[in-house]
């Protein structure tokens, strides 16, 4: 049997985060400066869980025009990592 989407980004984001991390810098903490970054460019505030949701919308988006796999995993991960981040910043 083979495994869900959903089980899958869970053993991406939770499982596989130390491997990630020596490669990229912890999740929670790429998206805090994925915000601060945009944030300067566009002139105003813009948080982490927006990135998360903006990264939600891009592979939805993606996923109108031509169904990949991938583009639901990507998602579904995105949601984990957003759960995540709420989880950690309670």
């Amino acid at each position: 049997m083979s495994k869900s989407l959903c089980e899958i980004a869970h053993e991406i984001v939770n499982e596989r985060s130390e491997e990630k991390e020596r490669e990229y810098g912890p999740f929670s903490e790429g998206m805090e400066r994925a915000a601060h970054i945009l944030s300067g460019l566009i002139g105003y505030e813009v948080y982490a869980e927006h990135m998360y949701l903006a990264m939600i919308a891009l592979k939805l988006s993606r996923e109108s025009y031509n169904h990949k796999k991938d583009n639901l995993l990507d998602a579904i991960a995105y949601l984990q990592g957003l759960e995540n981040y709420y989880n950690e910043n309670k």
